[in-house]
């Protein structure tokens, strides 16, 4: 198995890392716009990527795991096939000023060019995220950094 890992750090306290990545609301202004669901373990996200009208993926991901200030842990349940049965994991913790984002996306089958990009995406995306915690304002699909034919 292989999996992308990614450290960020941002200047701010736990909790407003912790709520950007466990609520729909939160997740929408850093990854997609179009993101639904549940804010409970057990329960299910569901992200909608798409350009000018296009639609480029949708992925289900079970919530396993909402710690507060911890953790948060998604299980992919529909999506690309080298997505189903990964899981996306961010570990948090607090160094002085900075709540720092420990970053995995867990199992995939092989490293594939696909998963090179996503490993990209991944940090363009986490990047979105810091720029939502210290500024207000991210950078989330379908406004985000286009890098290739796969966005």
């Amino acid at each position: 198995m292989f999996d992308i890992l990614h450290r960020v750090g941002m200047k701010a306290p736990l909790g407003k890392v912790y709520q950007a990545l466990a609520t729909p609301e939160g997740v929408a202004g850093w990854w997609t716009t179009e993101t639904t669901g549940d804010r409970q373990a057990g329960g299910t996200m569901k992200f909608r990527f798409t350009d000018n009208g296009r639609e480029l993926g949708v992925f289900d991901m079970k919530i396993v795991e909402l710690r507060p200030d911890t953790r948060v842990v998604w299980e992919v349940v529909k999506g690309p096939p080298e997505w189903v049965g990964t899981q996306v994991r961010f570990e948090l913790k607090q160094e002085d000023d900075f709540a720092i984002v420990l970053f995995k996306h867990e199992g995939w089958r092989e490293p594939a060019e696909f998963m090179y990009h996503c490993s990209t995406k991944w940090g363009v995306f986490l990047q979105s995220l810091k720029s939502l915690i210290e500024t207000g304002h991210g950078r989330p699909s379908p406004n985000d950094v286009k890098i290739g034919n796969w966005h």
